[in-house]
């Protein structure tokens, strides 16, 4: 539903973020970029941005343990795959929206819609 990743850049408007310095390989950081919660992921110095809400309930899902490429909601185990958003365990029978991420001249940038 929200497979964003797979979404032309140039369709996008990426916004400015934060120096990538702040954001160390296996650490996350939580934003909002027009009234969208995003959580950013540093996997192994991959970068990836997912909403930051469980379709099951609407909870914050960017706390969630990561297992492989997946993000697990801390509340009812919901699972999504970090780099689609795609849900994949129940609850949660919708995707959650993922971002384009790139950085330029050291800082990260997301792309929205």
């Amino acid at each position: 539903m929200f497979n964003y990743i797979h979404k032309d850049p140039s369709e996008c408007q990426f916004v400015q973020i934060a120096p990538l310095e702040e954001l160390p390989s296996g650490e996350r950081l939580f934003v909002e970029v027009d009234e969208k919660q995003i959580v950013i992921l540093n996997l192994g110095g991959n970068l990836y941005a997912l909403g930051d809400v469980c379709t099951h309930d609407g909870g914050p899902v960017g706390d969630g343990e990561i297992e492989g490429m997946d993000i697990i909601c801390p509340r009812h185990g919901a699972r999504f795959d970090i780099r689609t958003g795609e849900a994949l365990l129940l609850p949660a029978t919708v995707d959650i929206p993922a971002y384009p991420v790139r950085i330029v001249d050291g800082m990260i940038e997301v792309g929205v819609v």
